[in-house]
């Protein structure tokens, strides 16, 4: 009961003027980012958290996550009328929403991807209600050698669990790491890597670490691929829509099944691409059309929206309670807390209760209002492809630049955005993934005290590690991820013989 009171509470912050205001704006910026290719939720959190700087952070976050809804939701429409995944996990979309658009059911396939997206935030949101108490009140028990294994499962996860080669999410963390052991050692107060740079003394402030990874990195990228955007025309009336709602009842296990997928894998931190594939894979194996998928099967579609933002939502969970990120984006509102003087974290739940039920409230909203925003929108937004990309790429250059100068006004910090920017664009050619280094850069300082906390009181002990069940069973699993894919291919072999 008292969950439910702190909840409705958050609804009556939520519902100020000023934070509905703030999430119709976060929203249609949302789905802004993610119908422009490659600019991504993560990348327009990054490049708009700035922004939020003169806000309560109570309203900083609500119109952070409604920028990454919007996101969520906007990736389909380049997915389905022009064959261009708008985000990396609507790759699987355009399998059969494409197909479905060139056969002129461009209006009945986005109204199932948005409303399939809607059913998977929603389910994800309800799941984070009512367990993001009980996590936050469990992990009340941890001292340093407890945090340290959750963030050990954390960078475990990444190597194990990524679709990227183990060896290059590890290098990429290491870099990550490097980065965060830059400035003032927290134990013994010596500089550490600075090289007689005096604005290095506090570390690479985070922000401006992830807008040139993300911002200035993908404007590089695109600008070398040059893209040219042809489509297919898309109009949303009530007759598509209410024709359409109509038929996804039929497709409850499916919508179900991606669910609990991408909830998984949001909290895992597999994160919503992987989600989305395997969604759609076990959605082609376990219907009775599955030959069919390929060529314009709504189901096709419902599964990997469903299980993308189901994920892209339980992401949150692990952040809030445990301050361990889920996905990039979650790396950057991780980010984002901690520059606003949040510690996100089990105590958080404590400490700031209007905080924690205002986003979990703003969820529930900001879903529904997205929803009705996109259905509603739908040609407004496919017309910002029409806009030449050479208009659009420096704007969003001129927005990374002055993000990253009102970080501390200073210069350095903007050719810092630009170094930042060339070693996000080298990561991305090279086929280097960015989140594992994003959660390095975040995690590695915290990591790094925790694990030399542990060993002061375990006077140099490696043991304390497995000293009790809770730890001992959260470091085993640390090691299971780490040894994930060398173990499924020990287990294939072994039901092969």
């Amino acid at each position: 009961m008292e969950e439910l009171v702190n909840l409705f509470h958050g609804f009556a912050v939520v519902l100020q003027p000023y934070n509905i205001m703030l999430m119709i704006i976060g929203i249609l910026l949302g789905v802004i980012i993610g119908v422009l290719p490659g600019l991504g939720g993560a990348n327009g959190v990054a490049i708009l958290l700035p922004l939020t700087f003169s806000m309560s952070p109570t309203s900083a976050i609500i119109m952070l996550s409604c920028i990454y809804w919007g996101a969520l939701f906007g990736g389909a429409i380049t997915s389905i009328l022009f064959n261009i995944p708008g985000e990396p996990w609507s790759v699987a979309t355009t399998f059969d929403g494409h197909p479905m658009a060139r056969n002129g059911r461009a209006g009945e396939a986005l109204t199932a991807a948005f409303t399939s997206s809607f059913v998977g935030a929603l389910f994800a949101v309800i799941m984070i209600t009512l367990l993001a108490p009980l996590v936050a009140s469990f992990a009340l028990r941890f001292g340093p050698a407890e945090k340290f294994s959750v963030f050990f499962l954390a960078f475990c996860s990444f190597i194990g669990m990524g679709k990227e080669p183990p060896a290059k999410t590890i290098a990429a963390m290491m870099i990550g790491f490097v980065m965060a052991a830059v400035g003032l050692d927290s134990i013994t107060g010596n500089l550490r890597l600075t090289f007689g740079f005096t604005n290095l003394i506090n570390g690479f402030d985070f922000l401006i670490a992830v807008i040139g990874l993300f911002g200035i990195g993908e404007i590089l990228l695109t600008m070398e691929e040059g893209l040219s955007f042809q489509g297919r025309a898309a109009v949303i009336n009530p007759t598509v829509v209410w024709r359409t709602w109509k038929e996804l009842p039929r497709y409850w296990k499916t919508s179900l099944t991606s669910c609990l997928v991408g909830c998984w894998m949001g909290i895992s931190p597999a994160g919503a691409t992987p989600a989305s594939f395997m969604s759609y894979g076990i959605a082609k194996r376990s219907s009775s059309n599955g030959e069919a998928f390929g060529t314009g099967q709504i189901e096709g579609v419902i599964a990997p929206e469903t299980a993308a933002h189901a994920a892209g939502t339980s992401a949150l969970l692990p952040m809030l309670a445990l301050g361990v990120p889920g996905s990039p984006t979650a790396a950057v509102l991780l980010g984002g807390l901690m520059i606003w003087g949040l510690q996100p974290g089990p105590l958080l739940f404590v400490e700031q209760k209007e905080f924690v039920w205002g986003l979990i409230a703003s969820m529930y909203l900001g879903n529904l209002m997205g929803l009705i925003i996109v259905l509603t929108c739908v040609p407004l937004f496919a017309a910002i492809l029409k806009v030449p990309f050479s208009i659009i790429g420096p704007v969003i250059l001129v927005f990374c630049a002055i993000g990253a100068y009102t970080v501390h006004n200073s210069t350095f910090d903007v050719a810092l955005m630009l170094i930042f920017g060339i070693l996000g664009y080298v990561m991305k050619k090279c086929d280097y993934p960015l989140a594992p280094l994003v959660l390095a850069i975040v995690l590695g300082d915290k990591a790094e005290e925790a694990f030399r906390q542990s060993m002061l009181a375990s006077q140099g002990n490696l043991g304390v590690f497995f000293s009790n069940g809770l730890v001992g069973t959260i470091m085993t699993l640390g090691l299971a991820m780490l040894f994930w894919q060398p173990l499924q291919t020990v287990f294939a072999r072994l039901r092969g013989q």
